[in-house]
């Protein structure tokens, strides 16, 4: 870490204290305005997606947030989504859900529903009809676009195992590496609809073989794909370089799945959990590619340079305003706490890091936080040797444990002219060799 470099060419006293708080004129000339925690606009958000992740975006907002207007406003965009598709039994839930709370115009549409189910029959006998006739005249080509069309349908109508069957076996029909590509995005859009990360890991590595096949579109997707993957194992470090490695080539081109505005999110945390301060300069900060998305998402961006320049109060802020919408995601609901508490430890440690004592009162007031909880928590990360100190509980003061560094730079010095001297000396040997022709004496008796 970048902390521990700028102190080792140091030498620190150790009856010196060095008190970590910074100057008081330079924070206030710093200061700007922090965003507010205000409610996640509902239309906005669901603006940046499509197809059925739109849907379950929707709902799973208004099963979390708590907010009636907020609840009403998801279920009713989630039932005038479902209305453009031909998915009868996700209409179903919804109204359900509904309960009658938005009046006649958002309540039962059974001829709707009738006409979808009908259609639906008929086209699922025609895609029957059509892929025995393909498999009796043994058409490869038309049997792997049967099972493709069979998949399409099962999609659209939400039966997503039989979906996933239908494209699977459109596997033993690929002729050229493009199908095989083809077949796995199809495959992974189904298994992170279901849930399935397992199966999505797996048909990454499966379309990352045909290296030949891969077009920059494609290979962004599959790296967004195989990020949720690693972020739903809470893999965080290796979620943050999948996250961190996705192309500006991929636009809105995946909004099935994951909106730019995620890559930023889910990337930036995930690195400010795991990366050291050197990782997130060179991999977050200074990576051209990735700051397309963090432009979309200007208070990601604001919290990683204030972590990265150790403005931690105004850092955890923006975690703070940030949480409540964050905790709506259907990805990341589940690893907020985790995360953020991964990046307080982190910043807790960096800040003491490079310092012999630190003054607990002006830590907490850097930490935005209360003297007591600071010490539980540094009693924490000292209990789990993440901090190498020991806790002044009545002068409120942080002793850091840091080794005799006066003795390590003696010790180290004595190091040195040890090996400076059997240079030396074996320079001479060489020198009084050379001059006396040694070797040449020795190869004439020879």
């Amino acid at each position: 870490m970048e902390a521990e470099d700028d102190t080792a060419g140091t030498i620190i006293d150790e009856d010196e204290i060095c008190i970590n708080g910074g100057n008081d004129a330079q924070s206030s000339q710093r200061h700007r305005p922090i965003i507010s925690g205000e409610q996640l606009d509902v239309e906005a958000y669901a603006a940046l997606y499509t197809g059925r992740t739109k849907v379950t975006r929707l709902l799973f907002i208004a099963e979390k947030c708590g907010v009636p207007s907020m609840q009403l406003e998801a279920l009713r965009m989630a039932y005038d989504e479902i209305k453009k598709g031909e998915n009868t039994q996700l209409f179903r839930d919804v109204l359900a859900k509904i309960a009658g709370r938005l009046g006649p115009n958002y309540g039962p549409d059974n001829a709707w529903a009738d006409a979808v189910d009908r259609r639906a029959e008929l086209r699922r006998e025609k895609l029957e009809n059509e892929l025995n006739a393909y498999r009796t005249n043994l058409i490869k080509e038309s049997i792997r676009m049967g099972y493709n069309d069979f998949g399409d349908f099962y999609y659209l109508h939400g039966q997503l195992g039989e979906a996933f069957k239908n494209y699977v076996r459109t596997r033993d029909y690929c002729t050229t590496s493009k199908h095989i590509v083809h077949m796995c995005l199809n495959a992974i859009l189904v298994s992170i609809e279901m849930g399935q990360f397992t199966h999505v890991t797996s048909y990454v590595s499966k379309a990352e073989q045909s290296q030949d096949a891969l077009d920059p579109v494609t290979i962004a997707k599959l790296r967004c794909a195989a990020g949720l993957a690693h972020l739903e194992g809470k893999k965080y470090k290796l979620a943050a370089r999948k996250f961190l490695e996705t192309g500006p080539e991929l636009g809105n081109s995946y909004t099935e799945v994951i909106a730019p505005q995620d890559i930023a999110t889910y990337g930036s945390l995930c690195a400010l959990a795991t990366f050291d301060r050197a990782e997130l300069k060179s991999k977050v900060i200074d990576n051209v590619n990735f700051r397309n998305f963090l432009e979309l998402v200007p208070e990601i961006r604001e919290l990683i340079n204030d972590f990265h320049t150790s403005h931690y109060a105004s850092c955890l802020e923006y975690l703070g305003n940030l949480k409540a919408n964050l905790l709506l995601d259907i990805h990341l609901h589940d690893h907020v706490e985790t995360l953020y508490e991964q990046i307080r430890s982190k910043a807790i440690i960096q800040y003491t890091l490079p310092f012999v004592s630190v003054d607990l009162n002006m830590m907490a007031n850097a930490f935005n936080s209360s003297v007591t909880g600071l010490e539980k928590e540094l009693a924490g990360l000292i209990t789990n040797d993440q901090i190498q100190a020991r806790i002044d509980s009545h002068n409120k003061i942080l002793y850091a444990r840091h080794a005799d560094q006066r003795n390590g730079t003696f010790q180290r010095v004595l190091q040195t002219g040890s090996e400076f001297d059997q240079e030396v000396r074996a320079m001479l040997l060489r020198a009084n060799l050379i001059k006396h022709e040694y070797s040449l004496k020795s190869s004439r008796k020879h």
